[in-house]
C-alpha cells in the first residue's frame, strides 16, 4: 500500500463513502507500522460535490479530458507568443469545449446519484477555465484527486491587436563586490561554543518537530470535523427533501380528505332531508290510520 494507490482509490469513490474509507486505510498503515503514510492518509480531505463531479469526468471521459488539455495548452502557448489570431480561434473553442464538458459532468453526477446545484455546477466551470489558463491546475486536475475545485484566474494577459512581444529588462549594471563578511580562512570556531549552537540548533529542531506533528493532529481533527458536519449537512439536506416530499403527499391527502367530507356532508344532509320527509309521511298515514271510519 502507498500514498498514489491510496489516493487513486479513495477519490475514485462517493463523497458519502470516502470518509470511512480514508480512516480505515489509515488505520491499515498504523497497524503496518507505517506512520507516514498513515499521517498522509489522514490528511486526505473529503472532496467537494462539485471535486468529486470534476474526479469522475476526468476518469469517465479521457478523451475529452486530453481534448481539454491540449487546447490549455495552446491557449498558454499563443498567449505567451502574443498571437491574437490564434487566440481569437482557441478562445472560441473554449467556450464550446468548457460547455461541452461541463453538461457532461452534470450528467455524469446525476447518474451517480448526486444531480448537481446551480453553485456546484458554477464551481466544475470554474474549475475547467482555472485548467486551461495554468499549467498546474491542469496537471492537478487530471490526476483525479481534487478535494475542492479549482479557482479560474482572472484571465489570460490581454492581447491588443498586432501588438509586439515586450523585450526584455536590460540586465542591471554589476555594482561594486562587497567584502566578504565570513571569518577569515584558517580560523576555527570555539569548539565549546560550536557544540553549544549545535546542542540548541538540536534543541530546536525537536520542538519544532513537535510542533509539526501538534499542528498536523490539529488539522488532520479539523479535517474530521469538517467531514463530520458536511456529512450531517448532506444528511439533513436529504431529509429535507424527504419531507418535503411527504409534505406534499400529505398536502394530497388533506384536499382528498376535505373533498370527502364535503361529499359526505352533502350526502347526510340528503339522507336527513329524507328521513324528515319519510317521518311526516308516517305521520300522516298513522292519522289517517287513528281517524274513526264515517258510516256510510
Amino acid at each position: 500500500m502507498d500514498v498514489e494507490a491510496v489516493a487513486d482509490e479513495l477519490y475514485a469513490l462517493r463523497p458519502e463513502d470516502f470518509t470511512a474509507a480514508r480512516n480505515a486505510r489509515a488505520a491499515q498503515a498504523r497497524k503496518a507500522g507505517d506512520r507516514a503514510l498513515a499521517e498522509a492518509i489522514g490528511r486526505m480531505r473529503r472532496p467537494s460535490l462539485s471535486a468529486w463531479a470534476g474526479n469522475l469526468l476526468v476518469r469517465e471521459r479521457p478523451e475529452e479530458v486530453r481534448r481539454l488539455l491540449r487546447l490549455g495548452e495552446g491557449l498558454r502557448q499563443a498567449h505567451r507568443e502574443l498571437n491574437g489570431a490564434l487566440l481569437r480561434e482557441l478562445s472560441r473553442r473554449q467556450r464550446d469545449v468548457i460547455g461541452a464538458l461541463s453538461r457532461q459532468a452534470r450528467h455524469l453526477a446525476a447518474q451517480a446519484g448526486h444531480p448537481l446545484g446551480a453553485d456546484a455546477q458554477r464551481e466544475v466551470e470554474n474549475t475547467l477555465h482555472a485548467v486551461l489558463a495554468d499549467a498546474g491546475a491542469a496537471g492537478e486536475w487530471a490526476s483525479g484527486r481534487l478535494d475542492r475545485p479549482l479557482s479560474a484566474t482572472s484571465g489570460f494577459p490581454a492581447v491588443a491587436e498586432g501588438a509586439a512581444p515586450r523585450s526584455e529588462p536590460a540586465a542591471p549594471r554589476p555594482g561594486p563586490i562587497a567584502p566578504d563578511p565570513s571569518p577569515a580562512r584558517g580560523k576555527t570556531e570555539d569548539e565549546p561554543e560550536r557544540l553549544r549552537r549545535l546542542a540548541r540548533a538540536r534543541r530546536e529542531a525537536d520542538a519544532a518537530d513537535r510542533e509539526l506533528r501538534a499542528r498536523e493532529r490539529e488539522a488532520a481533527d479539523a479535517r474530521r470535523e469538517e467531514d463530520t458536519a458536511r456529512e450531517r449537512a448532506e444528511r439533513l439536506e436529504r431529509r429535507v427533501a424527504e419531507l418535503a416530499g411527504e409534505l406534499h403527499r400529505l398536502e394530497d391527502e388533506h384536499r382528498q380528505a376535505l373533498a370527502a367530507a364535503r361529499t359526505a356532508r352533502t350526502r347526510t344532509r340528503t339522507a336527513d332531508r329524507r328521513v324528515r320527509d319519510a317521518a311526516r309521511r308516517a305521520e300522516t298515514a298513522a292519522a289517517r290510520a287513528d281517524r274513526p271510519t264515517e258510516s256510510a
